[in-house]
């Protein structure tokens, strides 16, 4: 199904990668809630418009004559922020929309004790940003049901790229090596993000797919493997319950499990980076782990 029109509620990290991969001939608008980003969104290719929560009229003609939508605003305590502000016009002012992406995290499913979960397990959210995510899932599948469109949830695990990696911590002197025996955590760079989207996207295909990589992995050993390829001695190692650490860094480690990603795979995705090494390696020999997002949209011809 042929993209004509892109339109991205929160256009971060992820999404500006998706919109980089889009095809030259197809606009993208997206969405931020400082006008000060704007030229980061002009860069990447995106025109780039304020949502607030409030639907302006720029926004609301740019959604008339979307095709595929992509949701990478989380939502707050008062809920999702698109659905609270434009529930209606995506229920019935958009007559063009054939695909909704919606980007959650694969926090919802919660501590499985380093067990393997897949799209089938209950999720047991234990943060509340987490509870915050099953709910708005449910709520854009409930959409996508009620309008008859298709809503694929990609569930995210940890999120790595270009400017955003254990290389960049080490240079700043922020990188740790936190051992918690056992603790596991899947990855997955950006580029498979972007990937995964462009596939689902293009298939108009709905459901939920965990988007990770093959080999959930102990956090210690990414640092130990980056530090190697930099030449540089690894940080020491600290028992966990000796490091200091913000609230939120903590409650990560009070999640362990395994994600399958056998059904983004049978949907016919191939990923780009495995795991943590392959994608490291290629950051490192492309030499533009440090260079932040590409400043220019890499088109498709």
């Amino acid at each position: 199904m042929s993209m004509e029109q892109v339109f991205i509620f929160g256009a971060g990290y992820s999404a500006r990668a998706f919109a980089g991969l889009c095809p030259k001939d197809v606009p993208v608008f997206g969405t931020t809630r400082a006008p000060g980003k704007f030229e980061l969104l002009r860069a990447a290719g995106i025109s780039p418009l304020l949502f607030d929560g409030v639907v302006t009229g720029e926004v609301r003609d740019a959604l008339a004559g979307t095709t595929h939508l992509i949701v990478s605003a989380g939502p707050g305590e008062a809920g999702d922020p698109v659905l609270n502000g434009a529930r209606e016009i995506l229920a019935g002012e958009m007559p063009k929309l054939r695909w909704i992406g919606y980007l959650s995290t694969v926090g919802v499913y919660g501590d499985h004790a380093g067990a393997w979960v897949d799209e089938e397990t209950p999720c047991r959210p234990v943060s509340r940003r987490s509870v915050l995510r099953v709910e708005a899932e449910r709520q854009w599948l409930a959409l996508g049901e009620a309008i008859g469109r298709p809503v694929a949830v990609l569930r995210l695990a940890g999120i790595y790229g270009p400017g955003r990696n254990a290389f960049v911590n080490l240079r700043d002197g922020t990188a740790k090596r936190l051992v918690k025996p056992g603790q596991v955590f899947n990855r997955i760079h950006v580029a498979d993000i972007a990937g995964a989207l462009l596939h689902l996207a293009n298939a108009a295909r709905g459901g939920i797919f965990n988007v990770a990589d093959d080999e959930p992995s102990p956090p210690q050993d990414v640092v130990t493997y980056a530090s190697g390829l930099m030449r540089v001695e690894p940080p020491p190692e600290i028992p966990f319950d000796q490091a200091e650490l913000t609230p939120m860094a903590r409650s990560f480690y009070g999640e362990n499990k395994r994600v399958s990603n056998a059904a983004l795979k049978a949907s016919g995705y191939d990923l780009r980076f495995r795991d943590y090494r392959a994608a490291l390696r290629a950051l490192w020999d492309d030499g533009n782990w440090d260079q932040g997002e590409s400043r220019a949209r890499m088109r498709l011809p």
